[in-house]
């Protein structure tokens, strides 16, 4: 009995520990977001502003054109995460039920492609979004992106596991595939379509470098690119700017993860309660 309090005990502690390692670097930007840089620089820390100066926010909106960029960044993200998973249901479902030649072969192909390192595909993708004419483009930021490898192998890997009993019955009562996958397949998969979306959509909004090689002006930048230009290369950075700054940015990511957690703790409460 002493020795279950003891662990309970542990990993509370190891708990709170992980929580302050996470949280205090958050709560440092902000709270550095309604600082002034001297009190941001300054030894020992200001952990509370005495006075917040709020003007970071506006200032940090005015010194690049952050309107187009957030813009720009939820449509690339939109698009490009809607095209993400449209592709790993449909390849991950025909990999799990359907059955054509080189089945196997495929999936090893999509299993490769989990080895190549993003920035080997930097130079073909970019040549041939310029042989399209796509360059400084949303088709030329989105397209690239479009393909998931990872997400059709967790989904293919998912759909293994769900209960055939289910599929088959909506077999016997005439569900085509398409029907199937619809009606079936994706709601026994919400938990882990909500993980997927929110590590496509978090990997897409905080993308940098494909979006600053594909364009070429202001107007088409993201919001990354956006946060890498209110650094000043002459060390003059107004650090409470870029803090506020960098909390617009985050603000969309935090509110979808509120949105696909909801969503994932429904989705196991509801398998829980049909187990």
């Amino acid at each position: 009995m002493r020795s279950t309090a003891v662990s309970k005990a542990l990993g509370y502690l190891a708990l709170l520990l992980m929580g302050v390692v996470i949280g205090l670097p958050l709560y440092w930007m902000l709270s550095g977001a309604l600082k002034t840089t001297q009190q941001i620089v300054t030894f020992p820390p200001v952990w509370f502003p005495p006075s917040p100066r709020w003007q970071n926010f506006a200032d940090a909106w005015t010194s690049a054109p952050f309107g187009n960029f957030y813009v720009n960044s939820i449509v690339t993200t939109a698009a490009a995460s809607l095209a993400k998973l449209v592709n790993a249901v449909l390849c991950a479902y025909a990999l799990a039920f359907l059955r054509f030649p080189g089945r196997d072969l495929v999936f090893l192909v999509i299993l490769a492609a989990l080895m190549i390192p993003v920035q080997v595909t930097i130079l073909p993708n970019y040549l041939t979004m310029a042989d399209l004419g796509w360059v400084n483009t949303y088709q030329g930021i989105v397209v690239p992106e479009a393909g998931i490898a990872f997400g059709a192998f967790l989904l293919r890997q998912h759909f293994m596991t769900l209960p055939r009993e289910v599929l088959d019955a909506a077999k016997v009562d005439g569900a085509g595939h398409l029907r199937t996958m619809w009606s079936v397949a994706l709601p026994l998969s919400r938990p882990i379509l909500a993980t997927l979306t929110l590590l496509t959509a978090v990997g897409r909004w905080n993308d940098f470098l494909w979006p600053l090689i594909i364009t070429s002006t202001k107007e088409m930048r993201t919001l990354p690119i956006g946060i890498a230009w209110m650094f000043d290369t002459e060390g003059n950075t107004q650090w409470g700017v870029v803090m506020a700054g960098v909390v617009m940015v985050i603000v969309p990511v935090f509110v979808l993860f509120l949105w696909t957690q909801k969503h994932l703790v429904e989705g196991i409460a509801a398998g829980a309660v049909k187990g």
